[in-house]
């Protein structure tokens, strides 16, 4: 790769040795003398690592005493970092089980970082990102998808010999395809969801193709849809994820829009499941939603879903007390790591409900709905579509929007003030948000 063959020629016109810094680094494992040298000064440790390229030693810090400093030999220079521990060895974001590890990996890092600084700096200039790498093979299902409609067209402009008619028929046809899936399944955006990871093994960039180095830590993968990539690269990757089932095991505490992406639906799958068997057989059951399933079933609703995601089986020869799946719907929002009314779109919720002028009001919690991402409002959106119907056989089930708002207020919206107080007063706005949206459901949405 690029990278590496910039490194081969550095070494050639560069006197100084690597291998020989990692032998050398190697053999002092064994060495007499202790690593830890106690407290002595900047000049004494650069004594006493001058002997060697890679030479190294941890020293108790003369200015601030109880804290420690790694001292490492390199580019004829003696380097001081600060060392932590917290279970395991660390400097920076890595952490290592042993200081060998550590050193052998800063050297790594040095040797590259300093002799290849020029290209690193322009590694992501020209990625292969766009051309050959995960956006591309991220399209091969929707191209597969119109193979049949190009083949239709193919056959008829062979039959026809009509090449500038068939030609734009195509384009048509391809385009029309394309409109009619975007239609169906919206094309959410997200973003990676990047975790540091230690690569077995040689393992390059799908970003901008180069080599990664060091021992652990080399780059970060993306936990939804594997992608894997340097971490100053990871910077530059657009707000394209597309999750894995491979990576998404599990239905209940996954982001929404993480988990409508890997089943490539409009909704969680858990809310139109459970919404379609609610509607079907419990609309007039008194205290719908209010009157709480027994907690064990709930739970392993819970489990089948997470287990058979949309086999899972919750019809009434499973589960004959709707309760349970109202409440099994309810466990879902509660376990959302972020909410379905989000953080960020939380304050705005909460002054509208706090305006006493209708329209003005109105106007506020419309503005805070465009400030939720897409699945999120959708899911919303068909969730107080649901909660209007079920007012509808409010004579039936005793649940009217106010009584709905008491349920849903604390499951829909989680304040983000740490302070128990402010989220304990906001209780009664939270409530009141719910109403409003379910009332006003076919204005809002």
């Amino acid at each position: 790769m690029p990278l590496i063959s910039a490194l081969r020629r550095q070494r050639q016109e560069d006197p100084c040795d690597f291998k020989a810094i990692l032998i050398y680094r190697a053999n002092s494992r064994t060495a007499k003398n202790p690593r830890f040298h106690g407290m002595i000064s900047r000049e004494e440790t650069d004594q006493l690592l001058s002997v060697a390229e890679g030479s190294y030693l941890i020293r108790e810090s003369q200015r601030q005493p109880g804290t420690y400093t790694l001292a490492l030999r390199f580019g004829s220079q003696t380097r001081n970092f600060r060392l932590y521990y917290d279970g395991k060895h660390f400097v920076g974001e890595k952490r290592f089980e042993s200081i060998h590890d550590l050193v052998t990996d800063g050297l790594i890092t040095l040797y590259i970082e300093t002799k290849a600084a020029e290209y690193i700096a322009k590694m992501t200039i020209n990625p292969i990102y766009e051309h050959i790498g995960y956006t591309t093979l991220n399209r091969e299902p929707a191209y597969k998808q119109h193979m049949a409609v190009l083949k239709e067209t193919h056959d008829e402009k062979e039959a026809t010999g009509q090449d500038g008619v068939s030609e734009k028929r195509l384009t048509s046809l391809v385009r029309r395809a394309t409109l009619k899936e975007n239609e169906q399944i919206p094309k959410y955006e997200k973003v990676h969801n990047f975790k540091v990871h230690t690569f077995r093994g040689p393992h390059w960039c799908e970003y901008c193709a180069n080599f990664m180095w060091g021992l652990i830590a080399q780059g970060v993968k993306c936990a939804d849809c594997g992608l894997n990539v340097h971490k100053q690269c990871s910077k530059m990757v657009p707000n394209d994820c597309k999750p894995d089932l491979k990576h998404v095991k599990k239905v209940y505490s996954c982001d929404l829009t993480t988990l409508v992406k890997a089943h490539i639906t409009k909704r969680p799958m858990v809310v139109d499941m459970c919404i379609r068997e609610i509607e079907s057989r419990g609309l007039n059951s008194e205290g719908l939603y209010r009157v709480s399933g027994f907690s064990d079933l709930i739970e392993d609703v819970k489990m089948a879903f997470d287990r058979d995601g949309e086999k899972a089986d919750i019809s009434v020869n499973m589960y004959e007390d709707i309760n349970i799946i109202t409440g099994a719907l309810k466990l879902y929002f509660r376990d959302l790591p972020i909410p379905l009314i989000t953080y960020d779109a939380y304050p705005k919720f909460i002054e509208s409900a706090k305006i006493v002028d209708p329209d003005e009001q109105l106007e506020t919690l419309h503005e805070a709905l465009r400030s939720l991402p897409p699945a999120h409002c959708e899911t919303l959106r068909y969730l107080m579509a649901h909660l209007k119907r079920v007012t509808l056989h409010e004579k039936e089930n005793l649940m009217s929007a106010e009584n709905l708002g008491i349920v849903f207020g604390p499951t829909l919206m989680r304040s983000p003030e740490l302070d128990p107080m402010a989220a304990l007063n906001d209780i009664r706005y939270q409530r009141l948000v719910v109403e409003l949206l379910i009332k006003n459901e076919d204005i809002l949405f």
